[in-house]
């Protein structure tokens, strides 16, 4: 499918903000309806990316997330849930999920190969590079904290619009925002201070 929109490096609330067709394009769509769908990912799926990009350890993890969520709506197509006629923070909750799971088969992938021998590897390039801090941190918060995270800080989602993709009251993301913002808070500063930033 064409990723015609949203590619713009600005346009990270652009892409979601016009989704006023999300509501009519799935309805579409689950009556059989291939072009709907097809909207509904041209409209999303660069977002979506972005933010699985921020979770996994690497770029196609962040495309295999975006497919997974996509199958996983497409599966789950009559409980879905609509945020005022919007699928994306739905999306994003189960790009989080999806997310989470990949990475710890990634980790677990990884422990797997790391038990046999192997003579004199290349070094991989990727490996002088580093993910920045805050990032680093937000992957090493429980899932729970981050999605209320995302949402609420990366995506700038209101507490009514999380609670909504959530399925909770609004006041269960306002606290569960305040821990989670104080939980990555802190596992941050333990990050700069053993890199030796200074905060």
């Amino acid at each position: 499918m064409n990723q015609t929109t949203g590619d713009r490096a600005d346009g990270d609330r652009a892409d979601g903000d016009r989704a006023d067709g999300d509501r009519a394009d799935w309805a579409l769509s689950a009556a059989g309806d291939g072009q709907a769908f097809g909207r509904v990912f041209d409209r999303h799926a660069p977002r979506l990316r972005r933010h699985a990009i921020r979770l996994v350890p690497t770029p196609t993890d962040a495309d295999d997330v975006v497919a997974v969520t996509f199958l996983e709506a497409w599966r789950r197509r009559d409980h879905v849930r609509f945020v005022d006629d919007s699928l994306l923070p739905w999306l994003l909750v189960t790009a989080t999920n999806t997310a989470h799971n990949v990475t710890r088969a990634s980790t677990r992938h990884r422990r797997f190969l790391a038990r046999f021998p192997v003579d004199d590897p290349a070094p991989d390039p990727a490996d002088g590079f580093t993910d920045g801090d805050a990032v680093s941190a937000m992957r090493g918060l429980a899932l729970a904290d981050q999605r209320v995270l995302t949402l609420c800080v990366v995506e700038g989602l209101s507490e009514r619009e999380a609670a909504a993709a959530l399925g909770v009251p609004p006041g269960t993301v306002k606290s569960r925002l305040h821990r989670a913002k104080a939980r990555l808070h802190q596992r941050y500063t333990r990050t700069a201070e053993s890199l030796g930033g200074a905060l």
